[in-house]
């Protein structure tokens, strides 16, 4: 197996799995819930948003993790598949290429300013994955 085809297929399961795991975080735990603080919790169900009265603080919190979760999950397996498919995709269409790694990089920039090691870890091995195979699908 070809080492560009191995990197993009580590780092879109890698990205993959931590959209899968945040989405079940969002769903079946109490992970995102205010630590040691039902009041918070209270106060996001009751409030709303300038910009709508029709949801509150708590369901937009909600669906912002659900949906950043989806684009995640849809990164990983659209790259997985084109990694698995048509490899030469990615030497057809570079852009691509730089486009994955633009949102891996936002991803990064995101990770560095507001969230925790695990998920910072993972996108930092999986941007090195992306980062490396353009190098290589592009020198060829």
């Amino acid at each position: 197996m070809m080492i560009e085809k191995i990197l993009i297929t580590s780092g879109s399961f890698i990205i993959f799995f931590l959209g899968s795991l945040h989405l079940a975080y969002t769903f079946f735990t109490n992970k995102f819930q205010p630590y040691k603080n039902d009041k918070l919790e209270s106060e996001m169900k009751n409030a709303t948003p300038v910009l709508t009265r029709r949801t509150t603080m708590w369901n937009a919190w909600i669906g912002f993790n659900a949906s950043h979760s989806l684009g995640a999950i849809y990164f990983g397996l659209v790259n997985f598949l084109f990694a698995q498919n048509d490899l030469e995709l990615f030497r057809n269409v570079p852009a691509l290429l730089w486009l994955d790694l633009a949102f891996l990089l936002f991803f990064l920039f995101l990770g560095i300013k507001y969230w925790f090691r695990i998920p910072l870890t993972g996108i930092i091995i999986s941007t090195l994955c992306f980062a490396g195979a353009t190098i290589i699908l592009l020198q060829k």
